[in-house]
């Protein structure tokens, strides 16, 4: 049975800095291109970072290019979302999602096909 599970969530303050982690297991993880998506109180889940199954290509929405970095270790089958100057907008339930896709970081999150339960990300001010 597939699985993924975040971990890494907290409180941060402005400024600060968190690292999720989404360990898999399940499927086949180097087969799988990872993505990143959050759902902050009262909006639609929106999309934050991919990183294709090779870990060449990456994507970023802009919110969070130059503040974020999506990478994947496909020894522990696990995908790690780097997040720098946090600011209280990032607030959100954030979620990690696998996609059987070759060659791109896939932005679309009706492509991805495995979902973890979430973790809970607060930035105070």
């Amino acid at each position: 049975q597939e699985r993924l599970v975040e971990s890494g969530g907290g409180l941060a303050q402005a400024g600060g800095s968190l690292r999720l982690s989404c360990a898999t297991s399940g499927f086949i993880f180097s087969n799988h291109g990872m993505g990143w998506f959050r759902r902050a109180p009262g909006k639609e889940r929106e999309f934050v970072a991919s990183i294709s199954r090779s870990g060449v290509s990456t994507e970023y929405t802009d919110s969070v290019r130059g503040r974020f970095t999506i990478s994947r270790d496909d020894a522990i089958a696990t995908v790690y979302l780097q997040m720098n100057s946090l600011q209280p907008e990032d607030t959100a339930v954030y979620y990690c999602a696998a996609v059987l896709r070759w060659g791109v970081a896939v932005r679309e999150s009706s492509e991805y096909k495995y979902w973890g339960q979430g973790t809970q990300v607060t930035v105070s001010s």
